[in-house]
């Protein structure tokens, strides 16, 4: 069989693609028109999921060539399609335009949504409260340096719920006008990028006298390596490509590990259970002993795995209590789960059960 002869195979596989993708459409009408009906959740993070594991089985079963990652990538965009047909979506992400968080929100919510960069993590909050957004994306953790600690601190003063987290690789690259290292005289990026790429500037920038100076994130870096010379920025590849800076060194971040934790936000939303979920608390424990320990108990005694657990300053009063982040295995509505929740009604807020992923 010759090229043309093979070019005309993937043509007519593309005609039936297409075909397909139209059928499954007018299915997504017609249940987006009774969700509509009972004003029911468009976005089912869970439901997604579920569908996900299934083609990877799938895909294993008839030994596939697609990798578990494309198969990832190319269902969430027919996903945002599909909730775009439904009724569109407006997303707020902590902007800039071609940050972390930007590429995190377009992962979920894909190229159709309506995006609206804002330039600090309040203002994602503030955006979905008063529901000028539906969802806000914003980072909760790096594994690296830790939490966001703006992020929980609003979780805390703000009435939202958790919708989903997603988890992605960070990967850094240096990018400048300049042909020679040398020619470089400073070089922009967000302090936390400094931090995370500290090998690198060391191997490369050691001797020299070039300024590394923060700026308020690593899209902004890429914007000012155009306007001005003998300039670098540490920034993402989609920042170096948005502003058309050319890109000298890729994955220079020290970790290949290095990985962001994001959450996606919603005013009064509730995922099903999945089987594979974890969910947020908010925790205010009366100032007496043994309380912290008896409701510590409390998961041991139920078999319940905690995740994470944060002491974050209480700003509401003069003294010097605290109150407490806690990330578990489960979903809220599970018999077990419901028990503790319950039993601390008083005590705790429920602010997400969401599909685990990580």
């Amino acid at each position: 069989m010759n090229l043309n002869e093979l070019r005309l195979k993937i043509d007519k596989l593309d005609d039936e693609i297409l075909s397909f993708l139209n059928q499954r459409m007018k299915i997504v009408k017609t249940i987006g028109d009774l969700k509509k009906q009972n004003n029911a959740i468009i976005y089912r993070p869970e439901r997604e999921k579920e569908i996900l594991d299934r083609l990877v089985s799938l895909n294993q079963t008839q030994e596939g060539l697609l990798n578990p990652s494309s198969i990832d990538a190319i269902f969430m965009e027919i996903f945002a399609a599909s909730r775009n047909l439904e009724l569109p979506e407006r997303v707020a992400y902590l902007g800039p335009e071609g940050s972390f968080t930007h590429q995190a929100a377009e992962s979920r919510f894909g190229y159709l949504s309506d995006y609206i960069p804002l330039k600090n993590i309040r203002a994602v909050f503030e955006s979905v409260v008063t529901e000028r957004t539906r969802f806000g994306v914003v980072p909760i953790e790096n594994n690296q340096e830790g939490f966001v600690d703006e992020t929980i601190d609003f979780l805390n003063e703000f009435e939202l719920n958790i919708v989903a987290e997603i988890v992605m690789p960070i990967h850094h690259t240096f990018a400048s006008r300049c042909e020679k290292l040398s020619d470089i005289r400073c070089i922009y990026s967000k302090e936390i990028a400094f931090k995370q790429c500290r090998n690198f500037l060391a191997n490369y920038f050691k001797d020299s006298h070039t300024e590394f100076i923060p700026v308020e994130s690593t899209s902004k870096a890429a914007k000012m390596v155009m306007e001005e010379e003998n300039t670098a920025a540490i920034c993402s590849g989609v920042a170096a490509k948005l502003f058309r800076v050319p890109i000298l060194f890729e994955n220079i971040e020290d970790s290949p590990n290095n990985q962001t934790r994001f959450y996606v936000l919603a005013k009064q939303f509730q995922n099903q259970i999945s089987g594979n979920d974890k969910t947020t608390l908010i925790v205010k424990l009366p100032n007496k002993a043994g309380t912290l320990a008896n409701f510590l108990q409390d998961f041991n005694t139920f078999s319940i795995n905690m995740n994470k657990i944060e002491s974050r300053p209480n700003k509401d009063g003069n003294n010097f209590q605290s109150w407490f982040y806690i990330e578990i295995d489960g979903h809220q509505n599970e018999e077990k789960l419901q028990k503790i929740i319950t039993s601390h009604q008083q005590s705790l807020r429920v602010v997400g059960s969401y599909v685990k992923l990580c």
